[in-house]
């Protein structure tokens, strides 16, 4: 099957909002008004074409972000559904990433939802092109007047109304459009609707409204002003280029309405997607990586970009890719630019769901999905050979979440590495580290619901079963005090000794610190500490006590004894140390008794100078509806957390605070039973501080009984 649609009729859509907020009722409308599909499927039911996967049937909301199309008075229309909940943001950017148009949809019962903003801001990076949707129009507790308002105060006035309910709530079956001036009449079952002069009653505030949205188009473009000063209005085809060119400079941003899951309004907005959204060749041209634009033509060089990669029992890995410029081709060998690994291109689909149909070829603009390919995951440009293409990449966000995770079977470390680097290969916003400071896997994500997901993954997948644990904290030691010491390390067990000793001087470090106070320095070493800090090294040896070869010995044991340090076994950070005096032995003296020697002296002169645990301090912003920010707060202090200033942005407040990491575990669950879910935080390491004293001496205790079990 050759492609269909050249790059002029096709659209690709991303459908945008908070869970609950009906983006999969929407899609299946629109599948159903296309009659790609004979019956709406329920999102209750688990029966739509989007939500395919067992675990969103069970969870009753999208988790991943699907690929179909709707075809659409000669226009193909690729349509991206998205997950709402913040923990799937990786889900939502990638397929903003390939969208030419976005739609917004606002729950008419709950207005402005925080999971809005924060797609919003995602929209800002891209500049998606953007429609807003105001659903559930139906709903008993739907309230249009209030959802477009907040909308207009949290997005800008940018938003013009091109529709609005005669009626809402259950009564709800009647929209006028403004731009077009025609009552739409829904039967209970929705569908095509009858097309019906504006009724008197309601003929003032539509005029008034139609006034609005045209000089909204007039006002971004002087030809249109003029033309509309000239004849007090504007035609069909005026107003459909100056829309899209509004849209595409992000200058204006339609409103319309829909009860997604009646079918009532979804054919006119796809009407307005086909007949004025930009196609993508209409968009501004990609940016490379090397600052030269790549333009939307099917008779370019052949370049696809790969947003999504998803791992199928019994299929195997499948890219989803947008061709950017050129015409992908079944058969075709292109290179990949960031591996420089050339890929067969064996088999091309479009893709409806979880059901895939053979194409022979996809033009620029187009997005589809190809089956194993060796050596290429998200992020990826491949192009055709004798090109230097590379798309700039998708940008995730970092993550929120961090858990320790081991196989609940040993013996299965190994299948456990394989498994974790296919999900990192597969889901970008998923990050893993191998501790060997905690000796844990530390898998770091979005939230929980994103970590059940790895969890099902890994279990059903892969056929691990895995168990999550509480990751350690890294604490840092440091002292706060002078101290003197000196150790003699002596060994003798016939033959050759070993003998070294050392008398050495540590102090607390701080920048422009004076030197060494009564002191003969003979040399200096600064060291940053892969963990952080410093550590200062100074010789002052008088009258070769301790032969200068013998120093980076001393240090060595130093280091060593660093990277645990006595109180709890965390990196020591923050030190100067002089060595002052020792002694050596014409024939015992070597490197390892120096190293040995450092190393016991640096011990007892640590435990001698007030030693100090810190804690690793994050900073926190919340964004939370006004009326739950007192419960917030409240859950915080429970925290230790330091709430350094409340602001309100919209109906929304925006708490700051810096808060120890060792209180934030299952923050995230907390955060969304608090809040039912309408609640979004982000977390960026700041600082080390001080353990509290009763802390320190608890997490001191509870080392040293554990390292007297280990030695029992």
């Amino acid at each position: 099957m050759s492609a269909e649609f050249d790059t002029n009729h096709v659209k690709n859509i991303v459908l945008l909002g908070h869970a609950g907020s009906g983006k999969t009722s929407l899609a299946e409308s629109m599948l159903f008004e296309a009659g790609l599909i004979p019956r709406r499927g329920s999102v209750a039911a688990g029966t739509t074409t989007g939500d395919y996967h067992e675990l969103e049937q069970a969870r009753g909301n999208s988790i991943f972000s699907k690929l179909m199309h709707s075809k659409w008075r000669g226009y193909k229309i690729n349509i991206l559904d998205t997950p709402g909940y913040d923990d799937f943001a990786g889900e939502v950017i990638s397929a903003l990433r390939v969208a030419d148009t976005g739609v917004m949809l606002l729950n008419a019962s709950m207005g402005v939802e925080v999971g809005t903003d924060i797609i919003w801001q995602y929209t800002e990076q891209f500049k998606t092109p953007m429609i807003f949707a105001v659903n559930q129009l139906d709903h008993e507790q739907a309230d249009y007047d209030k959802t477009v308002q907040q909308a207009k105060e949290h997005f800008g006035s940018k938003i013009v109304v091109v529709q609005y309910p005669v009626q809402q709530g259950a009564g709800f079956h009647e929209i006028i459009d403004v731009l077009r001036m025609t009552l739409y009449k829904f039967h209970d079952s929705g569908g095509k609707p009858e097309k019906l002069p504006i009724p008197d009653a309601e003929k003032e505030k539509a005029e008034r409204l139609h006034k609005e949205l045209v000089e909204a188009v007039a006002s971004n473009d002087e030809t249109l002003m003029e033309h509309y000063f000239d004849k007090g209005e504007l035609d069909e085809d005026e107003m459909k280029e100056g829309m899209k060119k509004a849209m595409i400079n992000h200058d204006l941003f339609p409103l319309f309405c829909l009860s997604a899951e009646r079918n009532m309004g979804s054919g006119r907005l796809m009407g307005f997607i086909d007949n004025v959204c930009p196609s993508a060749n209409e968009m501004p041209p990609q940016k490379t990586l090397k600052g030269s634009t790549l333009p939307c033509d099917a008779s370019g060089p052949t370049c696809i970009f790969v947003y999504k990669t998803v791992t199928e029992p019994h299929v195997g890995e499948m890219s989803f890719f947008k061709v950017y410029s050129g015409v992908v081709k079944s058969g075709m060998e292109l290179v990949n630019e960031n591996t420089n690994v050339s890929e067969k291109i064996n088999q091309l689909f479009i893709v409806e769901g979880n059901k895939r149909t053979n194409v022979n070829e996809l033009s620029a603009g187009d997005i589809g999905a190809t089956l194993k390919l060796r050596n290429t995951h998200v992020n990826n440009t491949l192009h055709e050979k004798g090109k230097d293409i590379e798309l700039v990449p998708i940008s995730f966000p970092p993550p929120n979440m961090s858990m320790a995770i081991e196989p609940v079977n040993k013996g299965e470390e190994d299948k456990l590495s394989q498994a974790l680097h296919q999900l990192v290969d597969e889901d970008p916003t998923v990050k893993v580290e191998i501790s060997p400071e905690l000796k844990q896997t530390i898998i770091h994500c979005q939230g929980d619901m994103h970590l059940a997901v790895i969890k099902w993954k890994i279990e059903h997948l892969a056929k691990i079963e895995v168990r999550f644990i509480r990751p350690k904290i890294a604490y840092r030691e440091t002292i706060r005090k002078s101290a003197d010491a000196q150790y003699r390390h002596k060994k003798q067990s016939g033959g050759a000794g070993q003998f070294g000793e050392v008398h050495m001087r540590i102090e607390p470090f701080t920048e422009g610190m004076p030197e060494p106070a009564g002191l003969n320095v003979r040399g200096r070493e600064t060291h940053d500490l892969p963990w952080g800090g410093k550590l200062v090294y100074y010789n002052c040896i008088v009258g070769g006590a301790i032969d200068v070869r013998f120093l980076p010995s001393i240090m060595k044991g130093v280091m060593e004894k660093m990277q645990e340090g006595p109180l709890t076994g965390s990196y020591v950070r923050d030190i100067r140390v002089s060595v002052f005096d020792g002694k050596m032995h014409p024939v015992d003296s070597n490197d390892i008794s120096f190293k040995l020697a450092g190393l016991q002296a640096f011990r007892q002169a640590f435990r001698e100078a007030d030693p100090q645990l810190l804690e690793p301090i994050y900073k926190l912003e919340v964004m939370c509806p006004e009326d739950l920010t007192g419960a917030v707060m409240g859950d915080l202090q429970t925290r230790r957390a330091l709430v350094e200033g409340m602001e309100t942005e919209g109906q929304f407040s925006k708490i700051t605070a810096k808060v120890p990491i060792a209180e934030m575990f299952e923050y995230s669950s907390s955060l969304r039973s608090i809040t039912q879910g309408r609640a979004k935080f982000k977390m960026d390491f700041d600082s080390y501080v001080v353990v509290p004293y009763e802390l320190q001496k608890k997490l001191t205790e509870d080392y040293n009984k554990h390292a007297v079990m280990e030695e029992a």
